[in-house]
């Protein structure tokens, strides 16, 4: 009786001391509010969005240029990746993130000074600031990266380096503070729920002016430039498709229900895109080609980015016809009539399909899902709104973009010479060539 006596006394004190010591300790004894499924899913979420880049979009884009182009191509994905994220942690992040300045934030997490396992920034609270952090530098870094393809076969390496990091700083972290980050466009109400505005319309619209400022590749319109390796590009668009999922879905911050409705709108945007993009084809030339159809995807996962948080999923079937039938016929008409060479139509892609996306969810937004109404729940002025979203987005990134590529050029020539270009980027720029 004695031994249990003092075993039983013995364990009270330790309770006693372990309370107290709990009670001492507040950063022990309070329940962190950073969730451990929403962190497992975003930490998911951003994997999926960095393979968009590397190798979805570098393999989707160099397997429709020309043998001589596609190591040229794929290594401007590969720059992108390694430049954009060195500047997103040294003043991207802050810049776009930090701050509920109109215009821009502050530099008060400037190379994620202050960051801490368990900071939390304001627009995702259960889920740590660096994951957040992370899944923001993967939107940075594709979007800057899909620019590259409207001018693919005839950018000089160096330009394209110097034009990436100008165009970061100076068009991507506003909007995205703009859009995002609380400023100005987001005070206004504008819908953007994974990047219409801030990725697509920007990038597809810095796209054209680019395309039109370095003028044609030799031989457009005469000569076969026709794609390499179609395979490569159907298995980009594989893993675009599938991480697309990350992209919108992931922009819920959190593993909840609206991720999941904005995942399956992204789907069936997709589906609608290929096939009404195949059906065009089928009806007008006869024969349903791999690239319209891979286009067409790309097209409704494009379009139905801004609106899949804010949509139901059947609305992302007809986003996607939509996008399907648009982007087709900016990809044809529209750039054989104004006779530009946007090589992999970043423009009549990802530009038309973000400002029809953009516009759309002023239209189908639920409020039962996002939050806000849109035109057929009774609020046009949501589509008012939208349109000043499109708009500033195009003045700004089409505006900036100028300036940069004019600014670029008086450091080093934005063009390969013709004999290089002739020779093919591979060997030109890098040395090397598929054998």
């Amino acid at each position: 009786m004695g031994a249990l006596s003092y075993r039983a006394a013995s364990n009270a004190a330790c309770g006693i001391l372990a309370a107290n010591f709990l009670l001492t300790t507040p950063a022990l004894a309070q329940t962190s509010a950073i969730n451990a499924a929403d962190t497992a899913w975003m930490m998911v979420a951003t994997a999926l969005v960095l393979m968009m880049t590397i190798p979805g979009l570098a393999l989707f884009y160099s397997g429709m240029v020309r043998k001589k182009n596609v190591l040229a191509t794929m290594a401007q994905s590969l720059a992108a990746v390694a430049v954009i994220s060195i500047l997103w942690v040294a003043f991207g992040y802050s810049l776009a993130f930090v701050g509920d300045g109109p215009f821009i934030g502050t530099l008060d997490r400037w190379f994620l000074t202050g960051m801490t396992m368990d900071s939390v920034n304001p627009a995702a609270k259960t889920i740590p600031e660096a994951l957040f952090m992370l899944y923001q530098m993967t939107f940075a870094i594709i979007t800057v990266a899909l620019v590259s393809g409207a001018v693919a076969d005839r950018m000089r390496f160096s330009a394209y380096l110097l034009f990436s990091v100008g165009w970061f700083m100076l068009v991507y972290v506003p909007l995205a503070h703009w859009v995002w980050g609380g400023g100005f466009l987001a005070a206004m109400g504008v819908l953007d729920f994974a990047g219409g505005l801030v990725v697509h319309l920007s990038a597809g619209i810095g796209g054209l002016v680019a395309a039109r400022v370095m003028g044609p590749r030799h031989g457009y319109g005469s000569d076969n430039l026709s794609p390499f390796d179609l395979s490569l590009a159907v298995m980009g668009t594989g893993l675009l498709w599938v991480g697309w999922f990350g992209f919108n879905g992931g922009s819920a911050l959190a593993a909840n229900s609206r991720a999941v409705m904005a995942i399956v709108a992204t789907h069936l945007a997709a589906c609608g895109g290929a096939l009404t993009w195949g059906a065009l084809e089928w009806a007008t030339r006869r024969k349903p080609s791999v690239l319209g159809m891979i286009s067409g995807a790309v097209a409704g996962l494009g379009t139905i980015t801004p609106a899949s948080g804010f949509v139901a999923p059947w609305h992302g079937v007809i986003i996607g016809v939509v996008a399907g039938g648009l982007c087709f016929w900016a990809c044809t008409w529209l750039k054989h009539r104004f006779k530009y060479d946007d090589s992999l139509d970043v423009f009549g892609v990802h530009g038309i399909g973000g400002m029809t996306g953009t516009l759309l969810a002023g239209v189908f937004a639920v409020s039962a899902i996002g939050g806000t109404a849109g035109l057929i729940e009774g609020n046009p002025q949501q589509v008012l709104i939208q349109f000043y979203g499109v708009l500033a987005t195009l003045v700004w990134s089409g505006g900036v973009t100028l300036v940069l590529l004019k600014l670029v050029s008086v450091f080093v020539p934005l063009r390969v010479s013709l004999q290089q270009e002739l020779e093919g980027l591979d060997i030109s720029q890098h040395g090397e060539a598929l054998q």
